[in-house]
């Protein structure tokens, strides 16, 4: 993934979550901005896999993440956005 699409997708799903914010070049990665507060995703160096991708806190703590889907779901959490309602697939019936 290239930092273009990085960004790209980041600003989707700030406008998908109600988030305003921005997203911008980092030294390393890229900085999301928000008003609550300024986090920074990146990807993982090599020698830490199967973890794929860091994302930096504002408290300074930093959470890994071993695809983007995830590092995307804790940047929303840390975000406090809700969830909504999640889809069931299924047949309809109720176990015994």
């Amino acid at each position: 993934m290239t930092d273009t699409e990085l960004r790209a997708l980041l600003l989707d799903c700030l406008a998908l979550w109600g988030v305003r914010g921005r997203v911008e070049p980092a030294c390393a990665g890229v900085a999301i901005v928000t008003v609550q507060a300024r986090f920074r995703l990146q990807p993982a160096p090599a020698e830490m896999r199967p973890v794929r991708w860091l994302l930096h806190r504002p408290d300074g703590r930093q959470r890994v993440a071993p695809s983007i889907g995830a590092a995307l779901v804790a940047l929303r959490n840390a975000l406090g956005v809700e969830t909504g309602n999640r889809i069931v697939i299924g047949t309809g019936a109720t176990a015994p």
